[in-house]
C-alpha cells in the first residue's frame, strides 16, 4: 500500500511540475504585453525616466532561463518593483463629457494563467494609478487626435540577436494594441498574431527575412487598407526594376489591361487595352493572389486586389514570360520589360498625355466632375457651368483635393452632420473616446442645386474620398453608384524608422448613428463592377449605369 501511495505521489508531482512549465513563445507573448503596458501606464516609464528598450534587452535573457510560471512571474514582479513606488492617485475620474468607445479595450490578460496573483494585482494597481502626464513615446496630432510617435529608437535590429529583433516586434505590436482604432475588426485576434509572429522573428536571419516576412506579415494582419510597409532596401538588395508597359485590373483571377503607360513599348509587343493576362513567369494570377494574402494589408478583398496589381506587373528581371488569353486561346510571349517609370517614362511616350477636364457638360444636359483634379479655385466656375443641369455626376474613383464641404454647400438645402469619430485617450491608453460633435456639411440654402446628384465609387475610393462620399450622401439627394470602396477612413498615423516606414488609420470614422465605415466602405445604392467585355469594348460601365439612372430613375 505504501509503495502504491509513493508511486501515485511521484506521478502527481511530475504532472504538477510539468503543468507549471511554460514554452518560450508563451513567455515572450506575456512579456510583450507587460512591457507594452508598463510603457504607456507606469509613471516612470510613460514619463520617460528610464531607458525602456535597454531594460527589455537586459531582462529577456533572464526570462529565457525561467522554466516555470512561478519563476517567470517573479522576474516580472521584481522588474516592476525595481521601477520604484507608484504614488496612489486612484480613483481617476473621467470628465462627464467623455463617452468611451470600448470595443478595443481589454486588459483582462492581467489574469493570465502564467501570472501569480501578486503580479496580477500589481498590474491592476498600475492601471488604477496610471500615468496622467504627457506621454513620452506618443503624442496626439493637433486638431485631429490620432497619434504620432516620438523618442523611439529607429535603429535596425541586429539580425543575429533574437532579443534585438523581438524588441522591434514588441514595439510595433503594442503601438497597434493601444492606438489602432479598428483593432476590434481584425479577422485574426491581435493576440493570436503576436503568438504567430514571435517564432518568425526569432527565425529571421537577415534584413529581407525580417522586414519582408515578419514586419509585412505583422502589419498585414491589421486588415487596414491605409497600412503599407515601405522597406528601404540594403545596398546589396538594390536590383534593377522593370515594368509591364501598361496598368491593369484583376477580374475573375485574371489581369485585364486598362491603361497603356508606355506607348512605344506596348506597341512593340502588341499590348492593347482589354488584353487578358493569365500567367507571369509560369505563375497564375490566382496563385499570386493567394500567396500574397498575408503580406499585404487591406480592409477588404476589393482593395486587396487593387493593391497587389503593382506587384504583379513589376519584375527584377528584364526578360519576362507573359501568358495571354486571346479569342479563347492561350498565347505566351517572352517580353522585354523596361524601367520606364518616373524619369524614364517620357522616353517611351509618343505624345503628351491627354489633359483631363476637371468638369464638363455631357450629352442631355448632364454635368460631370472629376473630383481627383478639381480644386477649390475651380468650384465657382464649375457651379456656374453646371448649376442648371438636370444632374451632376461626381466621380470619386480617385482621391479628391479637399473640395467636399464647399460643394456640399451648393448641393444641400440644409446643414447635416455626416460623420463622427473615435480618438485615442492618451490618459487611458487603449481606450478611445467618441467625438460626437463630428463634422457637418451643407448650409441653409434655398437656392441649392435642384438636379440629381450621382457619386461614382470603386476600390480606389479611399479615406478622404470615402469621407467625401459620406459628405455628399448627407445632402439627401444623392445616389451612389459603383462598387465596394477601400474601407479605410480616418487620418493616418505614420511611423518612420531607418529600415522601413509604416502607417495605419489613426482615428475611427462612423456615421452619426455610429454605423461603421471601416472595412465595409461606402455601400453603393446601385452596385456596378467593370467587366472584361466592357473594358475590351472601351466602355466605362459605371458611368454608363449612372447615365441610365439619371434618364430612367432606375
Amino acid at each position: 500500500m505504501q509503495k502504491i501511495t509513493l508511486f501515485l505521489f511521484i506521478i502527481f508531482s511530475q504532472t504538477v511540475f510539468s503543468a507549471a512549465k511554460i514554452t518560450e513563445t508563451e513567455k515572450l507573448v506575456a512579456t510583450c504585453k507587460v512591457w507594452g503596458f508598463l510603457k504607456y501606464y507606469h509613471p516612470k516609464v510613460a514619463g520617460g525616466e528610464v531607458n525602456w528598450d535597454k531594460q527589455l534587452l537586459e531582462k529577456l535573457p533572464k526570462i529565457e532561463k525561467a522554466q516555470t510560471k512561478e519563476e517567470f512571474s517573479l522576474i516580472l514582479e521584481k522588474w516592476i518593483d525595481e521601477l520604484g513606488t507608484i504614488k496612489e492617485v486612484a480613483p481617476i475620474s473621467a470628465s462627464k463629457d467623455v463617452e468611451y468607445f470600448d470595443k478595443n479595450f481589454d486588459l483582462s490578460w492581467f489574469n493570465n494563467k502564467l501570472f501569480s496573483k501578486n503580479l496580477s494585482k500589481k498590474l491592476k494597481f498600475i492601471e488604477e494609478n496610471r500615468f496622467q502626464g504627457e506621454q513620452f513615446y506618443v503624442y496626439a496630432m493637433e486638431y485631429v487626435g490620432n497619434i504620432g510617435m516620438r523618442n523611439e529608437s529607429s535603429e535596425d535590429p541586429d539580425y543575429t540577436n533574437k532579443d534585438s529583433k523581438l524588441r522591434m516586434v514588441f514595439m510595433l505590436w503594442n503601438l497597434i494594441e493601444y492606438y489602432f482604432p479598428y483593432k476590434y475588426q481584425m479577422d485574426q485576434k491581435w493576440d493570436i498574431t503576436l503568438d504567430k509572429i514571435i517564432p518568425l522573428a526569432i527565425q529571421a536571419k537577415n534584413h529581407d527575412d525580417f522586414f519582408n516576412l515578419v514586419i509585412r506579415r505583422l502589419m498585414s494582419s491589421i486588415d487596414d487598407s491605409h497600412t503599407e510597409v515601405y522597406v528601404y532596401p540594403t545596398s546589396e538588395a538594390r536590383l534593377p526594376t522593370t515594368y509591364f508597359p501598361a496598368n491593369g485590373k484583376i477580374i475573375d483571377d485574371k489581369v485585364v489591361v486598362t491603361e497603356i503607360l508606355a506607348d512605344s513599348l506596348a506597341q512593340a509587343d502588341n499590348i492593347k487595352v482589354g488584353d487578358v493576362i493569365t500567367k507571369i513567369n509560369n505563375q497564375t494570377i490566382k496563385d499570386f493572389i493567394a500567396e500574397n494574402k498575408n503580406l499585404v494589408s487591406a480592409s477588404n478583398n476589393a482593395k486587396y486586389l487593387e493593391k497587389i496589381i503593382g506587384g504583379i506587373l513589376i519584375s527584377k528581371s528584364d526578360t519576362v514570360k507573359v501568358e495571354f488569353l486571346k479569342n479563347g486561346e492561350y498565347l505566351t510571349k517572352t517580353m522585354i520589360w523596361h524601367d520606364y517609370h518616373d524619369s524614364h517614362r517620357n522616353e517611351f511616350k509618343k505624345g503628351a498625355k491627354k489633359k483631363k477636364e476637371r468638369f464638363k457638360l455631357l450629352d442631355h444636359n448632364i454635368g460631370y466632375v472629376d473630383m481627383g483634379i478639381l480644386t477649390d479655385r475651380n468650384i465657382p466656375d464649375m457651379i456656374e457651368l453646371l448649376k442648371n443641369t438636370k444632374a451632376i455626376v461626381f466621380d470619386v474613383r480617385n482621391y479628391p483635393k479637399g473640395t467636399a464641404i464647399e460643394i456640399s454647400n451648393f448641393i444641400s438645402p440644409q446643414e447635416n452632420k455626416f460623420a463622427i469619430y473615435t480618438i485615442p485617450d492618451l490618459s487611458y491608453p487603449g481606450r478611445f473616446k467618441w467625438n460626437n460633435e463630428g463634422t457637418s456639411s451643407g448650409s441653409d440654402n434655398k437656392d441649392n442645386y435642384k438636379g440629381k446628384v450621382v457619386v461614382l465609387l470603386n476600390e480606389k475610393t479611399q479615406s478622404h474620398a470615402e469621407w467625401t462620399a459620406m459628405c455628399f450622401r448627407a445632402s439627401g439627394n444623392t445616389t451612389i453608384i459603383g462598387s465596394q470602396t477601400s474601407g479605410a477612413d480616418g487620418n493616418i498615423s505614420v511611423f518612420e524608422f531607418k529600415a522601413f516606414r509604416t502607417l495605419f488609420s489613426g482615428i475611427g470614422v462612423y456615421y452619426p448613428d455610429k454605423r461603421e465605415t471601416q472595412r465595409i466602405g461606402i455601400v453603393p445604392d446601385i452596385e456596378v463592377k467593370p467587366t472584361i467585355k466592357g473594358i475590351q469594348e472601351g466602355k466605362d460601365e459605371v458611368l454608363d449605369r449612372a447615365l441610365l439612372f439619371i434618364e430612367t430613375g432606375k
